[in-house]
């Protein structure tokens, strides 16, 4: 797999200055200096409280949460850094939805920032299920700079994976 595989569609001149960073060893100083040390957020509990506080403050009429929760099963390399899931049940005469969101594990320890634009985009699909013009404005709304945190993010999953396929044995 290519080591730029989640900046696919970025400009070649992108994709240039990034593996420049990558050979110069420097993505990871880069990405420390701009963004410092992982978030609080080490619980399900916590990450619950944290996602609802932002729910409340952005989308209070939306459908309640049931459960949040770090997921160590969800899989960054299928582009899956959080889920959203709204699983309906029959129960008696009446239809009951359980809305969930789940956040790969990989972001307990991430900076801040990237936890809220994770969190903001898992929200926003509560409004839209699609990836649509509406669905980036709420998400903005949420974390205005949704945008460049979305880049800064795909930077951090590269450097992690070329951190440890440094510390392979050869």
């Amino acid at each position: 797999m290519s080591a730029l595989k989640y900046l696919a569609g970025y400009p070649q001149h992108i994709l240039d200055q990034v593996r420049a960073l990558l050979e110069q060893d420097r993505l990871g100083e880069l990405l420390r200096n701009r963004y410092g040390e992982r978030h609080e957020v080490r619980s399900d509990r916590q990450l619950y409280d944290y996602v609802q506080a932002m729910k409340d403050r952005y989308l209070r009429k939306a459908a309640p949460l049931q459960k949040v929760i770090y997921d160590n099963h969800l899989q960054v390399v299928k582009h899956a850094l959080g889920t959203h899931t709204t699983i309906s049940r029959v129960q008696g005469s009446r239809l009951k939805a359980s809305r969930e969101i789940r956040i790969a594990s990989v972001f307990r320890d991430a900076p801040a920032e990237f936890l809220q634009m994770i969190v903001s985009h898992e929200l926003a699909h509560l409004k839209e299920s699609e990836h649509n013009k509406p669905f980036y404005q709420l998400c903005t709304h949420m974390t205005p700079d949704y945008h460049r945190l979305e880049f800064d993010l795909r930077l951090y999953l590269i450097h992690l994976e070329s951190a440890r396929g440094t510390q392979r044995p050869a």
